[in-house]
């Protein structure tokens, strides 16, 4: 009899793993670990169905800025007007103005619901060259190195990458006083890290 009731225990026992797995299979918890990781995202972070509206019926010319998304800087179409006839020396102000303008303005609703944000202040201006510099040059009406590194990468990015810039990656900038302007580039480091690596910057050789 005894031997009888030992088999059955060890039955019982073989069984309850088998029991386990069955439960499990069917969806059944087998721990009271939660499991509530939250709602799934909505939309691809940094990634958009199209241009905002207020893109798609601005009339100017087109241009890309720079905002931050993911820690990385990401191009976003905008357009910035420019009077017909505009010489090519104040074009570039004008142009550089606009990019100014809209890096500082507050993202779209959709660019903000997909992870876009900037870090170029509000009020800021910037002009055409100073006496002595090169014609290229690009005074900001709070100097580069009081800028974050986030926003001087922005900037920098969306500048050389324009035709405020001489098409060559790099552009020149220089503060309010007359400190002599750098010449800075926008490098793939600066792009993926705009927070770690700040954008090489080189004295500009007069003449």
């Amino acid at each position: 009899m005894r031997t009888v009731r030992s088999a059955r225990t060890v039955r019982r026992l073989l069984a309850l793993p088998l029991l386990a797995a069955l439960a499990a299979g069917c969806g059944i918890r087998a721990t009271k670990v939660p499991t509530d990781f939250g709602a799934a995202p909505s939309r691809v972070p940094c990634s958009q169905t199209g241009p905002e509206p207020s893109v798609q019926s601005s009339h100017g010319v087109p241009v890309r800025v720079f905002l931050l998304c993911g820690s990385q800087l990401v191009a976003v179409d905008r357009t910035v007007r420019v009077p017909a006839g505009t010489a090519d020396a104040r074009r570039r102000a004008i142009v550089a103005q606009g990019l100014l303008d809209q890096l500082a303005a507050a993202p779209s609703a959709g660019e903000r619901g997909a992870g876009y944000t900037t870090h170029v202040p509000g009020g800021m201006t910037v002009t055409g060259p100073g006496p002595g510099d090169p014609e290229e040059t690009l005074r900001l009406s709070t100097a580069p190195e009081e800028l974050t590194p986030y926003a001087l990468a922005q900037l920098v990015c969306t500048f050389s990458d324009s035709a405020a810039a001489e098409g060559d990656g790099s552009v020149v900038l220089g503060g309010p006083g007359t400190q002599p302007p750098r010449r800075y580039s926008c490098t793939s480091d600066v792009r993926t890290r705009p927070g770690t690596v700040k954008p090489p910057s080189s004295e500009v050789v007069p003449g």
